[in-house]
């Protein structure tokens, strides 16, 4: 259920339907892209920060480093608009594929945070590329929170993952190797199977570390 005073994005057609949002680099003809679940694993830190590597209080999320770019965008008939101001929170879990605030990691807050956007629409976050854990491909988790031309506060929630050859080379080093072979691939998890292709980014890679960006279209 949506949390009070927050109001879901309308859904595109039928119920059961992704909610509106559009690639920013596609004017106007923008592609839809599907909302995802925001799983279980979701707590409302209130850690307003670019680095969520850390643990608040000390300690370091080990794992190659990943410079993570989200750029939203308010999409009309006629264009997209970069949207500033809009609240992006990101969570995902460590290079073991731990969470922090579960059971393994109770009381700990590594790898969450939040950002509002700049005037270009875009937020900019410094984490570690993600592992894997049993039932589950490669993804990140993200929330954006953003006013409409009524003043409500929207709501949208999504995931994103990453190219499959560019998992295996991040996988095949340290500290990922040491847990073995991933069991799940995109194709074969059961949300990616749900849209993910198009929540998909390729990150590139410069001297032992990645950079992904990724353009969210809202339709406000």
């Amino acid at each position: 259920m949506p949390k009070p005073r927050r109001r879901i994005l309308a859904l595109l057609g039928a119920a059961g339907a992704g909610l509106l949002a559009w690639p920013a680099t596609a004017q106007p003809d923008c592609i839809v892209t599907p909302a995802q679940t925001e799983g279980p694993f979701f707590i409302d830190t209130g850690l307003n920060r670019s680095d969520i590597r850390s643990e608040p209080g000390g300690g370091m999320s080990i794992g190659l480093p990943l410079t993570l770019s989200l750029r939203v965008s308010a999409v009309t008939a006629a264009m997209c608009t970069p949207l500033p101001g809009a609240l992006i929170e990101v969570w995902h879990c460590d290079a073991a594929g731990v969470y922090s605030g579960t059971t393994a990691a109770m009381g700990k807050r590594f790898l969450r945070g939040h950002q509002a956007t700049g005037s270009g629409g875009e937020a900019r976050f410094l984490t570690v590329y993600p592992g894997w854990y049993p039932g589950r491909a490669i993804h990140i988790h993200f929330k954006v929170l953003a006013r409409n031309t009524a003043g409500q506060t929207v709501e949208f929630t999504s995931q994103l993952y990453f190219d499959e050859k560019v998992n295996d080379r991040v996988m095949s080093q340290p500290p990922y190797a040491a847990r073995g072979p991933r069991r799940v691939r995109n194709d074969e998890d059961r949300l990616y199977r749900n849209g993910g292709h198009l929540l998909t980014t390729a990150p590139s890679a410069r001297d032992g570390s990645y950079a992904a960006s990724f353009d969210i279209g809202l339709r406000l």
